[in-house]
C-alpha cells in the first residue's frame, strides 16, 4: 500500500512538474512582455482548487494531462489559451473574461511568449540530466558498451565485414564508451574508420562511408546497439500466445542463436516464416525451451510471431552516468526520428503505432517509478525535450502555431486574416482532438482484456492488429515487434 502511494506521488509529482515549467515559462514571459493574463492553470475541466490573486485566476483542474495560460491578446482569432496539449477549455471553464478588449501587441512579443513554454521544458530537461548524471541511473545494455546488436544483411557496414557481436573501441582513432557515445561519434564524419574487436577478441580496423539518416546526420544505416528483447505484452491468438510465451519474458534465444537485440530477433524471426522453431526464454529465474511457428501478418507485411518489446530495458548491476549533452542529443535524436519516419512513406505506419497518449505516459511512469525512481527522471527529462519540440511544430493550436501566424505578420506587414485563424484553428483543433482520443483508446486497448469482453459481449474474438512500435516523444515503450 505505501509502495502504491509512493509510485503515484511520483507520478503525479513528475508529470505535474512538467505541465507546471511549460505554462509557467508562458506566464512568464508574458508577465515579462506587458500581456495581460487572465488564468493560469495546470489541468482542465472543473476545478479542485482556484484563487484570484492580482487580476490572475490560479486553478488546478481535475483532469491532469495538460495546462494552459489565459492570454487575449495571444491571438487575433479570440482563441486565448497557449496550451501543453490540443484540449481547450471553454469559456466556462476559465471562469470569466476580461470586460474590456486589451490592446493589440506586437508579432515579436508573441513568439517571445510562444516559445517560452517550450524554452521551460528544455531548462528542467537540463536540470534532471544533471541530476542522472550526478546521481546515476540504472544502465541499458547499449550503455554499457558499443557491442554491434544488429547489421542489416544488405548493409554497407555489413558488406565491410561489420558482424554482431563486435564490439567498436574507436571511431576515427577517438574512444567510445558505449553504443550512444558511438553515434554520436560518428554522426559528424562522412567517413569513420572503426576500431573493433570480434566475440573471439580479435582486433581489425573497418573503413566505412557514413550515410544520411531520416532526418539529415550521418549514420551508420542499418546497424544498431545491443538491447534486451523483453517481452511486453503477447497478442492472443498468435503464435507466441500459442507456444507458452508470456508478458515479462526475456527471449535470450532463437534458432539455437544467442538473441543480442530487438532488431536481431526480428530479423531471426523473419527468416524462419512458416517453420517450428526453438525459442529460449528466460521467465524469472528460470530458462524455459519453447517451440514457436513464425507467420506472415497481412496487417504488418511481415512475418511475426506476436510479441510487443518492452524498451524499458536495464539491468540493475551497473549504474551509469551519461553525460548531459548526451542525454539531450538522444532525447532529440528520438523525437526526430519518429517525425521523420511519419512523414515517410514506407515507414509512416510503423511509425503511427508507436505513438502513444496520456494512459501509456502514466504507465510507464508507474512501471519507471517502481523499477528506480532515477529512471522516471531520465523519462522525465526525455518527456520535456518531447514536449519542447512537439509544441514548437508549426501546426495551429499548438505554440509552433502562433509563431508562425506572427511570422507571417513580420514578413507580409499584416496579420493573418482573423476568420483564416479562426477556421484553421478550429480543424486543428478538431484534428488533434481526434488524435488524443485515439491514441487514448489505443493505450487502453493495448493493456486491457478489450478483446475478452468483446468476445463476451458479441460472441466472437475480435481480431487483433499487428503494432509495430518505435520508441516514441510521448512514448515510453515499444520497439518493433516480431
Amino acid at each position: 500500500m505505501l509502495l502504491a502511494i509512493y509510485t503515484v506521488l511520483m507520478v503525479l509529482v513528475l508529470f505535474g512538474l512538467t505541465i507546471f515549467v511549460h505554462e509557467f515559462g508562458h506566464f512568464l514571459a508574458a508577465r515579462r512582455c506587458g500581456l495581460v493574463v487572465e488564468v493560469f492553470a495546470i489541468g482542465f475541466g472543473p476545478a479542485l482548487w482556484q484563487r484570484r490573486v492580482n487580476g490572475v485566476t490560479y486553478k488546478i483542474g481535475c483532469i491532469p494531462f495538460g495546462g494552459y495560460v489565459s492570454l487575449p491578446q495571444l491571438d487575433p482569432s479570440g482563441t486565448q489559451q497557449l496550451q501543453g496539449t490540443a484540449n481547450k477549455p471553454s469559456e466556462a471553464d476559465v471562469g470569466e473574461t476580461a470586460p474590456v478588449a486589451p490592446p493589440p501587441i506586437g508579432p515579436w512579443r508573441r513568439i517571445v511568449v510562444s516559445v517560452a513554454g517550450a524554452f521551460g521544458n528544455l531548462v528542467l530537461a537540463a536540470i534532471l540530466a544533471w541530476a542522472v548524471y550526478f546521481i546515476g541511473k540504472p544502465a541499458s545494455p547499449s550503455e554499457r558498451n558499443a557491442t554491434i546488436g544488429y547489421v542489416a544483411t544488405n548493409s554497407a557496414a555489413y558488406a565491410a565485414g561489420l558482424r554482431v557481436g563486435d564490439e567498436v573501441l574507436t571511431v576515427n582513432n577517438g574512444p567510445v564508451k558505449n553504443w550512444p557515445d558511438c553515434l554520436v561519434s560518428v554522426c559528424r564524419f562522412t567517413n569513420v574508420t572503426l576500431g573493433v574487436r570480434d566475440a573471439a577478441g580479435l582486433p581489425r580496423t573497418l573503413t566505412l562511408r557514413t550515410e544520411k539518416g531520416i532526418f539529415g546526420e550521418q549514420t551508420l544505416l542499418g546497424v544498431d546497439g545491443r538491447s534486451l528483447s523483453m517481452v511486453l505484452s503477447v497478442e492472443s491468438g498468435s503464435t507466441a500466445y500459442a507456444a507458452g510465451v508470456r508478458a515479462g519474458d526475456l527471449v535470450v534465444g532463437f534458432d539455437g542463436q544467442s538473441v543480442v537485440s530487438r532488431a536481431h530477433l526480428i530479423a531471426l524471426v523473419g527468416a524462419r516464416a512458416g517453420r517450428p522453431t526453438a525459442l529460449r526464454v528466460k521467465r524469472g529465474a528460470e530458462f524455459k525451451e519453447l517451440v514457436v511457428t513464425p507467420a506472415w501478418d497481412e496487417n504488418s507485411k511481415q512475418v511475426r510471431i506476436g510479441i510487443t518489446f518492452n524498451i524499458m530495458d536495464v539491468e540493475f548491476d551497473q549504474i551509469v552516468h551519461p553525460k548531459p549533452s548526451e542525454q539531450l542529443y538522444s532525447h532529440s535524436l528520438a523525437i526526430f526520428r519518429i517525425l521523420g519516419a511519419l512523414v515517410t512513406p514506407s515507414q509512416s505506419k510503423a511509425a503511427s503505432q508507436a505513438l502513444g497518449g496520456p494512459v501509456m505516459i502514466m504507465i510507464s511512469y508507474w512501471y519507471m517509478v517502481k523499477l528506480s525512481l532515477m529512471l522516471a527522471v531520465f523519462f522525465t527529462g526525455f518527456l520535456n525535450v518531447n514536449l519542447a519540440i512537439l509544441n514548437l511544430l508549426p501546426i495551429p493550436v499548438l505554440d509552433g502555431g502562433h509563431v508562425l501566424f506572427a511570422l507571417f505578420e513580420v514578413i507580409f506587414r499584416r496579420p493573418v486574416p482573423a476568420r483564416i485563424v479562426n477556421h484553421v484553428t478550429n480543424l486543428f483543433a478538431v484534428l488533434l482532438i481526434g488524435v488524443f482520443v485515439l491514441l487514448t483508446y489505443r493505450d487502453v486497448k493495448r493493456f486491457t482484456p478489450v478483446e475478452h469482453y468483446l468476445k463476451k459481449w458479441f460472441g466472437h474474438e475480435t481480431p487483433v492488429a499487428a503494432t509495430n512500435a518505435m520508441p516514441a516523444p510521448t512514448r515510453p515503450s515499444k520497439d518493433p515487434t516480431p
